[in-house]
């Protein structure tokens, strides 16, 4: 595209540089990242937390850079570069609004559901993945796990990827013949206004439980990021996207609150167990092999079967049947598509072993996550109850001593052990997460695979044990450095050598 023709779609403060060829150069691709650009890029310089966008400009054009934009103030006094310098006020905005434009706006034509929340969004978003591709409606996916393209899956980098790429994907499943989109939106992409210009159909709101205060301060700047997704709705261009939100969430009420007070109105839709949201579960019922519920919504009432375990997992399921509805899909059709619903990788996703005892890897990494999987495991009456995990280093300290007061309130027996240590050192974050316990039924091994051996040599018959904190993950990182790890297959490979069924008391 012709880079005066993507300029009109932001917001420009001035220009400087070769301005005599700006109006007829033709953009080939767009580029943040110096060391991607090719011959014909525009490149982004973003603001970064160690050094400055504008410091990697020369390479970029060195790479074939044929313009830049910038939001420093220094850059404007930049003459000495011979390409059109783009001075605008917000990079990363303007980055998100040129990506929309120079892709042709995909999300307007396709059918978009987005997922945000502390806990849930992985496994809603599979769930409306599952739902549409079960009805014949071609649908992609964008989130923690993996990149289902056309013909195709990608590893995830991020859970929800910068402006540039997640524009050149929807592009790339429109034109594929998708004709919807589930996609995770974290609260690190609202904040840095990823998904803006992207144009929800419908946006679900799973919960708000204390993660990435490490990032947003606060818990009340962590619910204004969430909320930006919603506040959103009514001012997009051509869709008016609904709200569909857990009414039982203490945030998910403070934000029907807000939406209340726009002066445009979003459509809203509540699900939970409480008398007066619009999809309601009763009559639940769990086993080993999935949960049975009866789901009240729109005057009538239909029998839900799921192969997922656990009440986390059921307002997962009532989250995704309301969005599948908002989205045109028959809610009959919807629920019959949910009894073949996948395991969602790391997802209290089941070691497979011939053992008479079970054992799940799972992403649990918050306080309420870990909870939620202990709480609704107990469900399952185990003989006990025994949970593996520990908190990753360079992030939200505050929740560490709380991981542990979570674990004890339902688990028998707990083993501290390493996740990602990052750059901090192991056993000083073992030491904060041990100061929230007021029992004696754990003890700390440093070493994850020892760790997990350990659990799963003194298993005894109908014993549940639960490896929690890096679910999918296939890497551990430590000092800087991954190398690779995978849970299940640790798990798996400790079951298989596993001599004989454990002892009575843990060593």
């Amino acid at each position: 595209m012709i880079l005066q023709d993507l300029l009109s779609s932001t917001k420009v403060t001035s220009m400087s540089g070769a301005l005599d060829i700006g109006s007829t150069l033709d953009i080939k691709n767009l580029c943040f990242d110096s060391r991607k650009v090719l011959q014909g890029s525009l490149f982004f310089a973003l603001p970064g937390t160690q050094k400055k966008g504008s410091s990697f400009i020369q390479e970029a054009i060195e790479r074939g850079a044929i313009a830049v934009v910038s939001e420093e103030e220094t850059f404007k006094k930049d003459s000495g570069i011979k390409v059109p310098l783009i001075h605008v006020p917000h990079a990363r905005r303007a980055m998100a609004d040129i990506a929309s434009a120079f892709y042709h706006f995909p999300s307007q034509t396709l059918s978009l559901c987005g997922v945000t929340g502390t806990n849930g969004k992985t496994t809603s978003s599979f769930l409306v993945r599952h739902i549409c591709e079960t009805n014949g409606r071609a649908c992609g996916l964008l989130g923690t796990i993996e990149y289902v393209l056309p013909g195709r899956v990608e590893e995830a980098s991020h859970t929800t990827p910068e402006s540039i790429e997640i524009q050149a994907m929807l592009e790339e499943m429109r034109s594929g013949g998708f004709k919807g989109v589930a996609m995770e939106v974290s609260s690190h992409a609202l904040s840095q206004e990823r998904v803006r210009g992207v144009e929800f159909d419908v946006a679900i709101f799973t919960n708000l439980t204390q993660d990435h205060l490490d990032y947003h301060g606060s818990m009340e700047a962590y619910f204004n990021a969430k909320a930006a997704l919603f506040e959103s709705l009514p001012y997009q261009k051509t869709k008016r996207g609904r709200a569909v939100i857990n009414g039982d969430d203490r945030y998910g009420r403070l934000l029907l609150e807000r939406l209340e007070k726009l002066p445009i109105k979003v459509p809203t839709i509540t699900y939970g167990q409480s008398s007066g949201v619009d999809f309601r579960a009763t009559n639940i019922e769990y086993s080993p092999s999935g949960t049975v519920f009866c789901l009240e919504a729109r005057k009538r009432s239909y029998l839900v079967r799921s192969p997922l375990i656990g009440i986390f997992n059921v307002y997962n399921v009532l989250g995704a049947l309301a969005s599948a509805s908002s989205m045109g899909l028959e809610l009959r059709r919807a629920i019959k598509a949910l009894e073949t619903a996948p395991q969602i990788p790391g997802r209290l996703q089941r070691v497979e072993g011939k053992k008479n005892f079970q054992v799940f890897v799972d992403y649990a990494h918050t306080p309420d996550a870990l909870e939620n999987v202990l709480r609704s495991l107990r469900h399952l009456r185990p003989g006990r109850l025994v949970v593996v995990f520990g908190c990753g280093g360079d992030r939200d300290r505050g929740k560490r001593p709380l991981m542990a007061a979570a674990a004890e309130r339902y688990a028998d027996h707990i083993i501290i052990t390493t996740d990602n240590p990052r750059g901090e050192d192991p056993d000083s974050i073992i030491k904060q997460v041990v100061q929230g316990f007021r029992e004696q039924k754990h003890c700390c091994i440093s070493d994850r695979r020892e760790a997990i051996s350990r659990a799963i040599d003194q298993a005894l018959p109908y014993d549940i044990i639960v490896i929690a904190g890096k679910g999918h993950e296939n890497y551990q990182e430590v000092d800087g450095v991954r190398s690779p790890f995978d849970d299940a297959k640790v798990a798996q490979r400790a079951m298989f050598l596993t001599p004989k069924m454990g002892l009575k008391e843990w060593r």
